[in-house]
């Protein structure tokens, strides 16, 4: 069995007027992310380290945010697309690890949902997900309440013919 690991990184900046999407589900909070899709930064940060664990470049290059294609779109759909992507190379998911960077809102109860809901879209058990939250204790610009990031590592594995 062949196995790679892929990191992922992404930002998008708080705004008023938008829903917060986080790991697939819609957050209640007062402000939401800033972006040309749904702006889910822990999905992006997810599908950027599948990408990369499979040598296939970026989320901006598979799903350019010029495209009108892409404008709106639930992150879960840019999900599916690149499991099926890495798939085409022969890889599934073995396995992600995340971390979400929010002051606010607090994330602890929601994440059984997030990883739920990934684990469905990835095709893989929610044991295989682990998300964590944490803040900057108000450091940075996530500190003041500006955005929120996530960093995501993964596993994918491909049986050797």
């Amino acid at each position: 069995m062949k196995i790679r690991v892929g990191f992922g990184y992404d930002v998008h900046q708080l705004v008023t007027g938008r829903e917060l999407w986080l790991g697939g589900i819609r957050i209640a909070h007062t402000h939401g992310l800033e972006g040309h899709s749904d702006a889910d930064v822990l999905i992006h940060a997810v599908c950027d380290a599948l990408l990369g664990a499979a040598n296939m470049r970026d989320i901006g290059y598979h799903f350019p945010d010029n495209s009108e294609e892409f404008h709106g779109v639930d992150s879960k759909v840019l999900l599916a697309r690149t499991v099926a992507l890495i798939g085409g190379k022969g890889y599934r998911v073995g396995n992600v690890d995340a971390t979400v960077c929010a002051e606010r809102p607090r994330l602890k109860a929601q994440i059984p949902a997030m990883q739920e809901c990934l684990a469905s879209v990835m095709g893989i058990d929610a044991d295989d997900v682990s998300i964590k939250a944490t803040t900057t204790e108000r450091l940075g610009f996530t500190g003041r309440e500006e955005g929120i990031s996530a960093y995501a590592t993964v596993l994918i594995c491909r049986e050797q013919p």
